[in-house]
């Protein structure tokens, strides 16, 4: 049914600006900038939600783009709803995971390592195993190398934001 396996990878960057308002008190503010990769198309926000509705749409074009033209409005329909209910579960969660990876970054590894561990199982029960096709070692150890990249990744940033939190204070 699919034209092809697709990828969409989002960059997230995070600028903090520290100021003092009117009354001389402290104060932070965020802003970002979400880049989809692959497209090199940009958003900037200073709402998470504005960055998750340029993911959603870029996995929804996406999810579009790989539909046959000869599959039926309705299938069409279905796909995209099967593909955005997944996201909008993600869309929950990730929000929140991302403030909070800001503010304590050391204790979201763990929290995220937990959601893995316990999703694992559900998502394995509604996965449909008929239609998955066996891994191969190619895909296998390419799959490792991703896994590998983004551990280095998150250490990198895991690092960085030390580093900022000990020029914080």
């Amino acid at each position: 049914m699919s034209k092809q396996d697709q990828t969409a990878s989002f960059l997230l960057r995070f600028t903090q600006k520290i100021f003092e308002d009117d009354k001389g008190e402290s104060n932070v503010q965020w802003r970002g900038k979400i880049t989809h990769v692959q497209g090199d198309e940009q958003k900037s926000f200073s709402e998470i939600k504005d960055a998750m509705e340029f993911i959603e749409s870029k996995l929804s074009d996406l999810t579009l783009s790989s539909i046959e033209e000869d599959v039926s409005e309705e299938e069409k329909d279905g796909i995209l709803s099967k593909s955005k209910d997944i996201w909008k579960r993600l869309a929950k969660s990730y929000p929140k995971m991302v403030v909070d990876a800001i503010k304590d970054p050391k204790a979201q590894v763990t929290q995220i390592q937990e959601q893995i561990s316990s999703r694992a199982e559900e998502l394995s029960n509604r996965l449909q195993l008929e239609s998955i096709t066996p891994i191969t070692k190619s895909d296998l150890s390419d799959l490792t190398a991703q896994i590998s990249s983004l551990a280095e990744a998150m250490k990198s940033l895991e690092n960085k934001v030390d580093k900022l939190s000990k020029k914080a204070k």
